[in-house]
């Protein structure tokens, strides 16, 4: 059983704890960075005129470290005013000057750029990092007392969303599915577990709003095509959205369009929640997941075709900006039930455009449309519409990290995970003769085997078609005249351009790096499964190369050298007690 202890701490103590990077945080039933401006700096307010604020709920974990369990928002809040990232109600920033700790994050470590300004004088520095937080730390807790707590507090009149109050705390499959494919979709995928510093690289960043966090509103699918206003996202509409669909499709009937319902429906051990998580464990999370961002694809295939337009301006014909996750729904599952149920693609873009145009005129939207039966009828004309240009496909493969969500999910997960993940612009040569450089093969093989070396249970990625820097996308702009597509602070340029340039056809283009890879001297069975998972997406017309390092059992080699990632850099192991403690990451525990 867990044990409670209070330990009140000074904000200059956790702030230490945040540098040491001993303060973390588990997505799985934490909410976003969702304050506004004002609530933030209403909160520096009261530590300076040392008023009391709520107390601050962690569990110690193994090291010294400690899981946020109550309080993300206050902790955030406090760290990013030391950091500047904010300023008083009266426009003063903190004066990092007075603070050694955090000075030094700043000059020497690079964590954050001071922001100029008015400041604190010393007396308030002062009285802000001397401020003694209500700290209170579970000691021993299990997960399922974690989540017991969460959820218990939770209950207590905390502003939580309807779909932030579901997704919190529950540990099932259905809710793993709902949270990891909307992250995915969203753009702000991470691993479960990450430091506090991280937050920001996965929170939304609001237009009225901007707080310097990584994920734009206007960029993420829902918002672009207009199905969600920028704020449903604070409010995880859009894992509302995602959970409603996945039920109707993965239980084999549309479920009712209500609040109802999908609280029974993520209510642990009632009918309905028994009867979803049983159909899932049938049809496959990893498959869902797949099918969802195929049909995702398709749809904004659709939208972009011809003029680029917002779904929302095609499927209503008169100008509007209302959010429409119900109409997107019945209109997502008739893509389904045809590209997937009825193993059918999309033969004529223009003509499925054409044919949702104006939708609202055709189906039913009022109130009265939430009913199963109403759905039902909604999707059957909508696939009555669209029917004439879809042809029969042959079998195709969905699965792997090749669609636009996955390519996108990982350009932004290299940004925090960077030991995971590698990005390339090419194997052509930006300056001097436009020859393949070899180097960059030879680099690619080497971060391969690096990869693989993570440990087990640990995969990567290395995408091919993806500038990290502005000044090689401006280069690719002036070699090829390619516009590069901008994820995150990373730019995909493809790799087409470069089969030009080569006289290659895509498919002799990807056939090189298959070589490269085939006549390499990595550890065979690192080797297959790396030939076995290569794919190539065409990734709105650019194409991208995916090498998929898929997790390994033992340590991997090249040539008989052993390479590892240490942050962003692979690097060559020569030290043979180095050796033995890679080993140790393939160890049976």
């Amino acid at each position: 059983m867990a044990e409670l202890d209070s330990q009140p701490k000074s904000i200059q103590s956790i702030y230490a704890w945040y540098s040491e990077d001993k303060i973390w945080v588990n997505r799985r039933y934490q909410r976003k960075l969702v304050w506004t401006l004002e609530e933030k700096q209403r909160l520096i307010e009261s530590v300076l005129k040392r008023y009391p604020i709520p107390a601050i709920l962690l569990a110690e974990r193994e090291g010294g470290e400690y899981e946020v369990i109550d309080g993300l928002q206050r902790l955030h809040t406090i760290i990013s005013f030391i950091e500047t990232g904010f300023s008083t109600i009266d426009d003063r920033y903190f004066d990092v000057a007075q603070f050694v700790t955090a000075k030094t994050r700043a000059s020497e470590k690079k964590a954050f750029s001071v922001t100029n300004g008015a400041t604190l004088s010393a007396r308030e520095v002062g009285t802000l990092l001397d401020y003694s937080l209500a700290i209170s730390v579970m000691r021993g807790a299990t997960d399922d007392e974690i989540d017991d707590v969460f959820a218990r507090i939770n209950t207590y009149g905390h502003q939580l969303s309807d779909q932030e109050r579901r997704q919190s705390g529950v540990r099932d499959e259905f809710s793993a599915l709902v949270r990891e494919l909307s992250c995915d979709i969203r753009g702000d995928a991470s691993s479960d577990i990450l430091s506090l510093d991280k937050m920001p690289s996965i929170s939304i960043d609001l237009p009225k709003t901007k707080h310097g966090y990584e994920v734009a509103a206007e960029d993420v699918f829902w918002v672009e095509q207009g199905i969600l206003r920028s704020t449903d996202l604070r409010d995880s509409m859009d894992e509302q959205c995602v959970a409603d669909i996945a039920a109707s499709i993965i239980g084999g009937s549309l479920v009712e369009r209500s609040k109802v319902a999908l609280d029974e429906i993520y209510q642990t051990g009632s009918e309905d929640n028994r009867r979803i998580i049983r159909a899932l464990d049938s049809y496959g999370a990893d498959r869902y997941a797949a099918e969802f961002k195929l049909c995702i694809d398709e749809i904004d295939a659709v939208s972009t075709e011809g003029s680029n337009q917002k779904l929302r301006a095609i499927i209503f014909s008169k100008k509007n900006t209302n959010p429409f996750p119900a109409v997107f729904a019945v209109l997502f599952v008739a893509f389904h039930e045809l590209l997937i149920g009825e193993n059918k693609k999309i033969a004529d873009y223009k003509g499925v455009k054409s044919a949702i145009t104006d939708l609202d005129k055709r189906i039913e939207t009022s109130r009265a449309s939430t009913s199963p039966s109403e759905r039902r009828r909604n999707v059957d004309t909508i696939k009555g519409l669209i029917r004439p240009h879809f042809v029969d496909s042959e079998p195709r493969d969905i699965y792997g990290d090749h669609t636009t969500t996955d390519i996108d999910a990982a350009i932004r997960r290299s940004e925090i995970e960077a030991p995971h993940y590698e990005l390339k612009q090419g194997m052509l040569r930006l300056y001097g003769d436009r020859k393949i450089d070899q180097a960059v093969l030879d680099k690619v093989i080497r971060t391969i085997c690096a990869i693989a070396n993570n440990g087990k249970d640990r995969a990567g990625t290395i995408l091919i078609g993806v500038a990290d820097k502005e000044a090689d996308a401006k280069r690719v702009r002036s070699l090829d005249g390619v516009e590069g597509r901008k994820v995150g602070h990373r730019f995909v340029v493809g790799v087409h351009r470069e089969a030009k340039a080569l006289g290659d056809t895509p498919e002799r283009y990807f056939g090189r790096w298959k070589e490269a890879i085939r006549s390499s001297g990595l550890s065979q069975g690192l080797k297959d499964s790396v030939l076995a998972s290569l794919s190539h997406s065409d990734y709105y017309g650019l194409g991208v190369i995916v090498i998929r390092i898929p997790e390994q059992q033992e340590v991997s080699l090249l040539d008989g050298k052993m390479f590892i990632r240490e942050g962003d850099d692979t690097t060559e192991v020569t030290e043979v007690a180095r050796m033995l403690e890679i080993g140790k990451r393939f160890a049976a525990i």
